[in-house]
């Protein structure tokens, strides 16, 4: 009798198992994952998710990363199947053999060179401490810029990587004099009272590249119907974004009050995220200028925009 149950119970089991794992296999392929950071120039992202299930049927699953040292490792290690982050991050992983395409813009615009109430001009960074989130990043390219403007190079200043929750605390506290990063981090800056804009990014780089939605090679080969699904859906998405619906979502996933979202929401947009190649060749230049890569993929080995 006891054997008798015994295999009865192995066959509910077996049976069980297959039952959940085909469940999870069905799951798994109706669903795309998506790492972000919870900033600003992810909302475009962040807004698909709410709108891709209904109209497609495609579910976003949103995987949230403190750093993008972790999201890039989950990026690369084909833990997601995409991501929005830095292009610039994403160029070097693909530089180094890693199977990834950019698709599409993050946003337009969103970036500001912040400083310390009593800094007036670039000249006065000279032998100042600046942060930035990531020496890959347009945070980088656009200090160097910055710097340009009054005749100084990144010499000329003292470079420091903090986490952008770090900095607008380290900037009141005097920790560092002023700093560049992706919003809402900025506008806290100046919610605070710590300090000032300086440049906007469409003052020192028009059409400037900054966070890109980057996808794996094995999810667009071996899933391009939702590849391309999801794409043109993200696009529509940015396209249908509003100041207004913008700070609906951000209210959803960033957790800041109404000032810091009303500042930080002035100077993006997420509208048009297509890639061209003049824009992307811009972004090589200064890539290669400002030593953040000797050898960046070229905008036909990393950009897709044939779905």
């Amino acid at each position: 009798m006891k054997r008798k149950f015994s295999a009865a119970a192995v066959s509910l089991i077996t049976a069980f198992s297959a039952v959940s794992c085909g469940s999870s296999k069905n799951d798994n392929a109706n669903t795309v994952k998506i790492a972000y950071l919870p900033i600003t120039h992810s909302l475009a992202v962040l807004e698909e998710a709410q709108q891709l299930e209904k109209q497609s049927g495609l579910k976003v699953e949103l995987v949230k990363y403190g750093s993008w040292t972790e999201l890039t490792d989950a990026l690369n290690s084909n833990r997601v199947d995409g991501a929005s982050v830095l292009i610039e991050l994403a160029m070097k992983s693909k530089q180094e053999g890693i199977g990834i395409k950019a698709v599409a813009l993050g946003h337009r615009d969103g970036n500001v060179i912040i400083v310390s109430n009593d800094i007036s001009s670039a000249a006065d960074l000279k032998g100042k401490t600046f942060a930035i989130p990531h020496r890959q990043s347009s945070h980088n390219i656009l200090l160097n810029d910055a710097l340009a403007t009054a005749g100084l190079t990144i010499e000329d200043v003292n470079v420091t990587e903090l986490a952008p929750t770090e900095m607008p605390s380290a900037l009141a506290s005097g920790q560092i004099d002023g700093y560049c990063v992706a919003e809402p981090f900025g506008a806290m800056g100046v919610s605070i009272g710590a300090g000032k804009v300086l440049f906007s990014s469409e003052e020192l780089w028009e059409d400037s590249l900054c966070c890109g939605l980057v996808l794996t090679d094995k999810f667009i080969n071996d899933r391009p119907d939702d590849a391309k699904s999801f794409v043109e859906n993200y696009k529509s998405a940015g396209n249908s974004l509003t100041k207004e619906s913008a700070k609906k979502v951000a209210k959803k996933y960033l957790n800041q009050s109404d000032e810091v979202l009303d500042i930080s929401l002035q100077c993006i947009s997420y509208n048009d995220l297509d890639i061209t190649e003049e824009t992307y060749n811009t972004l090589v230049e200064k890539v290669k200028e400002y030593g953040l890569s000797d050898n960046p993929p070229t905008y036909s080995e990393f950009v897709k925009n044939d779905f």
